[in-house]
């Protein structure tokens, strides 16, 4: 069988995947800071779905770090998902770049570090597929959190070239853009049930959508409609709204 490697993998989200993919046949390699945490989790999994489990200890940002932990996996994974993800609110991001730079670090540098790495081995096999989970809030800064937002832009943009580049080397690259989802990230906040997504249904969304060999996914699918919407208003009009 087949291994993924998911990245971020004590997000709510991840978690979900996880679970998708196990059920559906993957063994899977969880990568996550403190991945002992995730222990009940793999075990669950390896009962449940009768997959192998292996926990492995990653930190996204410590950028030197990332080669020497691809070269650990052995057997190497057919695809990964990039689940990792930071948001602090805008005006501490405003008022403390380190919070600024720990956003750009997780949501970007970082996944663009240790995907350059797998990006070039699964090029070379011409065999594999790559999941990048960005955010609706990259298809247009708006102040309520345009910190967050660009580190995601930036994202979706690597993916969109990673696809291009990786296209004829027949290895499948998915942008995925959540609208609002019922997470730990979104815990306090006032979210319009209708818009909000529930993690297990964002991962077998992404499941299907990557199975399918599609390239970009809203979830909810309503927020491709929403963000289309949004990208249409002139600039003259938009500056001055709150979205």
């Amino acid at each position: 069988m087949s291994y993924l490697l998911i990245i971020g993998a004590k997000s709510d989200i991840a978690k979900e995947v996880a679970r998708e993919y196990a059920k559906n046949g993957y063994n899977l390699y969880l990568a996550s800071r403190q991945s002992e945490d995730l222990k009940d989790l793999a075990n669950d999994i390896k009962i449940k779905s009768n997959v192998e489990v292996v926990l492995k200890e990653f930190d996204i940002t410590k950028f030197e770090t990332h080669s020497d932990f691809y070269d650990s996996l052995e057997p190497k994974p057919l695809g990964v998902i990039v689940v990792a993800g930071y948001m602090a609110e805008q005006k501490e991001c405003e008022n403390d770049f380190t919070k600024t730079l720990n956003t750009i670090n997780v949501n970007f540098t970082g996944a663009v570090s240790i995907l350059n790495i797998i990006a070039n081995d699964m090029e070379k096999n011409k065999n594999g597929f790559i999941v990048g989970v960005s955010s609706v809030a990259g298809d247009r800064g708006r102040k309520a959190n345009y910190i967050y937002g660009s580190s995601k832009a930036a994202f979706s943009a690597y993916l969109s070239g990673l696809r291009n580049r990786l296209f004829e080397s027949k290895v499948q690259v998915l942008t995925v853009k959540p609208g609002f989802v019922a997470t730990k990230m979104t815990a306090g906040l006032d979210l319009p049930a209708k818009l909000t997504a529930q993690p297990e249904d964002v991962a077998k969304d992404i499941f299907s959508a990557q199975q399918k060999g599609k390239d970009v996914l809203y979830t909810k699918s309503i927020w491709r409609i929403i963000m289309t919407i949004i990208k249409l208003i002139p600039e003259w009009k938009f500056k001055g709204m709150s979205l």
